[in-house]
């Protein structure tokens, strides 16, 4: 009788053993697949440029420095090899492509014409999902953090090697209130 109980108690322990184990491992590949989607929605920013370019070029002749930088900027998001690399590209991306926006408003004809509509539709989901994927991200992260920082996931944690992780960070430049100017 008394070996049954021994033998009970070392199963349950067994299962914690496992279950911990595996509810890290599920938090990280979850961690991972969030880091993917916000590569994805960047690659397909990027992939939209070129497109957005072509629509600009002929309204824009004289703006040369501007088409310029979006395509710098797009190269150096295709070329960013890690995380980081691509969080800023992808940032320097969307402040260029900030600048292009804000000269179409001068262009009455770009600002009605239905490819330029069309990508700049795009480009505003893309940029809404990239803010999706930022937020599953840290989701993720608070998920794992919260396991590994709690009793008795602390635990298991230190025995397994999990050390707590980092949140995506918002730049200060990007918290700032966006002044409207009406002329």
């Amino acid at each position: 009788m008394i070996g049954w109980i021994i033998l009970g108690i070392v199963v349950v322990i067994i299962v914690i053993f496992i279950y911990y184990y595996n509810r890290f491992i599920s938090l990280v590949n979850q961690i991972e697949n969030a880091l993917s989607q916000i590569d994805v929605q960047l690659k397909k920013r990027a992939d939209l440029v070129p497109n957005l370019i072509e629509a600009v070029k002929g309204y824009m002749k004289h703006e040369k420095s501007i088409i310029k930088e979006v395509t710098d900027a797009r190269k150096a998001l295709v070329g960013a090899k890690d995380l980081n690399g691509k969080l800023k590209a992808g940032d320097n991306l969307q402040n260029a492509l900030k600048s292009i926006f804000a000269i179409a408003e001068n262009y009455p004809n770009l600002k009605a014409n239905e490819n330029f509509l069309q990508l700049q539709n795009e480009l505003s989901s893309i940029e809404d999902k990239v803010a999706y994927s930022r937020q599953y991200y840290n989701d993720g992260i608070m998920s794992y953090n919260l396991i590994n920082t709690t009793i008795p996931g602390v635990w298991f944690a230190s025995l397994y090697g999990f050390k707590k992780k980092d949140y995506l960070q918002i730049k200060e430049v990007e918290r700032e209130v966006v002044k409207v100017k009406f002329e």
